[in-house]
């Protein structure tokens, strides 16, 4: 059983059909994935009756950083770490705010220009609270959740540190003393 009582096959298969919504797909209402296949943006887009609001926050591969051009992006993460951590993150968030769904989803592996690489929905009453809950989710995940990007551009590649970010080391380099 992983956090929150949710096997990995439970969480594989949070996505569904929600009877009620002419069988549009749905998330759970809390859904934290991190996924080697293209995120399902559409699916991100289910509201209760109780909803007057969503907030999406997606964040996608951008051709260039810093003066240089990107060619791809790589994410890894340590999955047993991360995906506790952005469980705990969407129950701080709900706990914060009145919200109804939190779902956060983080791509990994190589993603080309232009692709998600991470998408935050937040369903709440209320417009202010959703974007609230957006934002602290965004911002809390790239501050402490360990997931890292390496960039690679023309003539190279480098990993792409967070202001911030306090995660444990990458998995190719030495812990420190």
């Amino acid at each position: 059983m992983a956090a929150g009582g949710r096997s990995p096959l439970d969480r594989a298969n949070a996505l569904r059909r929600c009877p009620g919504r002419g069988g549009r797909r749905c998330y759970d209402p809390v859904v934290i994935r991190l996924t080697r296949e293209p995120i399902d943006l559409g699916a991100l887009q289910s509201v209760s009756a109780a909803d007057g609001a969503l907030c999406v926050f997606v964040g996608v591969v951008r051709g260039e950083n810093a003066g240089r051009r990107v060619t791809h992006l790589e994410y890894e993460a340590y999955e047993e770490m991360a995906l506790p951590l952005m469980e705990e993150l969407a129950a701080e968030t709900r706990r914060r705010w009145p919200v109804s769904d939190v779902c956060v989803v983080h791509r990994l592996g190589r993603l080309e220009i232009g692709e998600a690489s991470v998408a935050i929905a937040v369903a709440s009453p209320h417009r202010a609270e959703a974007f609230a809950a957006c934002r602290h989710l965004i911002d809390t995940l790239k501050k402490t959740v360990p997931i890292w990007k390496k960039e690679f551009f023309e003539g190279g590649e480098a990993w792409i540190e967070e202001p911030g970010h306090a995660s444990p080391a990458r998995p190719d380099e030495p812990p420190s003393e």
